[in-house]
């Protein structure tokens, strides 16, 4: 039992020994290859029946040469002294980035071609598919995106981030593939485009393959990316063989990428991110297009200063884009930014709007009426209606230009002008004028540049070279100024002087108004009495008069009644003569009676000798005096004698008589007086 197990052992340990030796034998003598999991194996065979090949360098049809399949991990038997196995690692394409394949054998390039084509030919995992389907040699346009690839790299260089992927067949292989390498990290091809919201940009892009741009034309036009068309669906210049069969033209594109990640071979087209066109609040955008067809003219047939077309075509865009964000290509147009709100230029060297339309203008240097040399500082308020705003730009390219070229001039030399109109003194006093005129009539200058004219505002004159003169002016204007308020303070002061009068009368009347109370019922009270007494009064007088009334008709009668006697009585006496005597002498007594007066007087009337000449002629007796009683003798004797002493009107009489007459009167005049001075005793 022991020499049976003992051979046993011996035996298999005699077929251990042998395997290993097969084994070992096969290994050396490449019958069996291993390929680790983490790898491939690129088989190279040395004999072929076929021969090489002929062209290339990958072999299809069995000849010697590299062989299109790769050998997986495992075990592999092999024939011997015909094959050789490079192994070489897989490709692995790392999250978020990008892989780019260099095709070694292929079709070659056409003329136009930057970029292999793979139309048909995409699988880069299959060499035979690659190559029989007319993959082309050279850098791909297809990309690798992350994954894991089993790739032979005998056919293919794969170059990413951090590895070249290839099987060297030349020393200067290396250098070639990390040179390309080096491009595409310039260009940031590893990774794909990412266009933030945030960052308010747009990606401009160029490609670099395809048919040229036709002659006059600077940007390639929007082409395909309609996605109910798989063969001009680009992606956004993610499939580059859709763009090409949509007829995408290499160059600068119209087209543009907004916010997203895109996956862009950077070899067939780089991105240039720049910032989106932000049209601010108070401001619009007048776009000028370099690209588009030539549009019909909107401008009219009097504008002659350019064109206005509608959007889309070449030219200045009728519509400005109002605010907000635009993804606009700057390199097909440019949009100018016109403000729609007021914005104010400063004719001052020391003063420039934010805007900076103004940086360059400075003051106006004007010659007075009076030779004087100041310099004016402006500043003027304009508005642009947006819908004019690219008639502006047409017209003028910019805002800027527009100050600088026509404004300026414009405003400088209205302003020459007026100074030339008025000496300083009266630049100074006239501001408010001037500036409310200049107003309005630069109002139509500016409309006829589109321009909205809010207000001119004119600063104080200054200059170097008479600013002592002006001040000069100035002082005597102030001293001007401090006589007419002296002048209005003391009016104040006196009309405050009549107020305080007034004041104090009305305080004092306030003091004694008890006693004006009192004093104006009095009045009242005697006015009312007065009235009372006015009206009995009016009574009374009329009570007098219907009794005179009543008197005068009694009297009347009673006259007529002694007229009739006394006619009776004069014919009975003898005529007038007598009668008037009589009721004469009766008129006498009775004022003797009532008077007292003394039959003789105790009064000489005339007071003169008998020996006055002046009185001997008044007398009748030749210088006694006369009395009452003596010019009523008087009377009688000159009835006596025919002279009638009342009658004006009788003939001229002899002087003698005369004088007899007047002496009569004078002693009846005297006897009056005496009569009415007695009575009033």
């Amino acid at each position: 039992m022991e020499t049976v197990t003992s051979d046993f052992v011996i035996w298999r340990f005699f077929y251990l020994v042998l395997i290993g030796l097969v084994g070992f034998i096969a290994y050396r003598g490449r019958f069996i290859r291993y390929i680790p999991n983490n790898r491939v194996g690129v088989v190279e065979k040395f004999f072929s029946t076929h021969g090489s090949v002929d062209e290339g360098i990958i072999a299809l049809n069995g000849e010697a040469g590299y062989q299109p399949s790769v050998l997986r991990g495992g075990w592999h038997l092999m024939k011997p002294f015909i094959y050789r196995i490079h192994k070489v690692p897989l490709v692995t394409i790392p999250q978020g980035k990008l892989g780019y394949v260099f095709a070694r054998d292929g079709k070659a390039l056409l003329p136009e071609q930057t970029l292999a084509s793979n139309v048909e030919a995409s699988d880069f995992e299959d060499v035979v598919d690659f190559l029989s389907k007319g993959g082309q040699k050279g850098p791909q346009r297809k990309i690798l995106r992350e994954g894991t690839y089993a790739i032979n790299l005998a056919q293919f260089v794969v170059i990413t981030h951090d590895t070249l992927y290839y099987h060297d067949l030349d020393a200067g292989d290396g250098a070639l593939f990390q040179q390309m390498a080096e491009v595409i990290a310039d260009r940031g091809g590893f990774e794909p485009v990412v266009i933030k919201d945030r960052d308010d940009s747009i990606g401009v892009i160029t490609v670099h393959d395809g048919p040229s741009l036709s002659e006059g034309e600077i940007i390639a036009p929007i082409v395909g990316n309609d996605a109910g068309d798989r063969d001009t669906f680009h992606n956004n210049f993610q499939d580059p063989e859709a763009f090409l069969r949509a007829k995408g033209r290499r160059g600068r594109q119209y087209q543009v990428l907004v916010e997203g990640t895109y996956y862009i071979n950077r070899l067939f087209a780089t991105v240039e991110v720049v910032p989106k066109t932000i049209v601010e609040v108070g401001q619009v955008g007048v776009v000028v297009s370099y690209v588009g067809a030539l549009g019909a003219d909107l401008s009219g047939l009097d504008y002659k200063h350019g064109e206005l077309v509608r959007q889309g075509s070449r030219g200045v865009w009728e519509t400005p884009l109002l605010p907000g964000k635009y993804a606009f290509n700057t390199y097909a147009g440019k949009v100018v930014m016109v403000p729609t709100t007021n914005f104010i230029l400063k004719w001052n060297r020391s003063e420039t709007g934010s805007h900076r339309f103004d940086e360059n203008l400075a003051e106006v240097s004007l010659i007075t009426k009076d030779a004087y040399e100041p310099s004016l500082p402006l500043s003027v308020v304009v508005h642009i209606d947006y819908k004019k705003a690219p008639l502006v730009i047409q017209r003028f390219g910019d805002i800027k230009r527009l100050v600088e070229q026509t404004l300026d001039p414009m405003v400088s030399a209205y302003f020459k002008n007026v100074g030339q109109t008025r000496t300083l003194i009266q630049l100074l006093q006239d501001r408010s004028e001037i500036q409310q005129t200049s107003s309005m009539e630069m109002k139509a200058k500016f409309a006829h540049y589109n321009l909205e004219l809010e207000e001119v505002l004119i600063g104080t004159p200054t200059s170097g070279a008479t600013s002592g003169q002006i001040e000069q002016i100035l002082n005597q204007l102030r001293a001007r100024q401090l006589a007419e308020e002296q002048v209005e303070t003391y009016s104040r002061q006196q009309k405050a002087s009549v107020k305080e009068r007034e004041l104090r009368e009305t305080e004092a009347k306030a003091r004694q108004q008890q006693a004006l109370t009192e004093s104006e019922i009095s009045i009242e009270i005697q006015s009312n009495e007065g009235k009372a007494e006015y009206h009995r009064a009016l009574q009374q007088a009329a009570q007098i008069r219907a009794l005179a009334e009543a008197e005068a008709e009694r009297a009347a009668r009673v006259g007529i009644g002694q007229a009739m006697a006394i006619e009776e009585q004069v014919a009975a006496y003898g005529g007038a003569q007598y009668q008037v005597l009589q009721q004469v002498i009766n008129r006498f007594s009775e004022a003797i009676e009532k008077s007292r007066v003394d039959v003789v007087p105790k009064i000489v009337i005339g007071g003169a000798q008998a020996g006055n000449s002046e009185n001997s002629g008044r007398g009748f007796s030749g210088g006694g005096g006369a009395n009452v009683i003596e010019g009523l003798i008087a009377l009688l004797l000159s009835e006596k004698v025919g002279l009638d002493i009342l009658n004006e009107s009788r003939p001229p009489r002899n002087p003698a008589t005369e004088a007899m007459r007047k002496a009569i009167l004078t002693n009846i005049e005297a006897a009056n007086e005496t009569s009415d001075l007695e009575v009033g005793k």
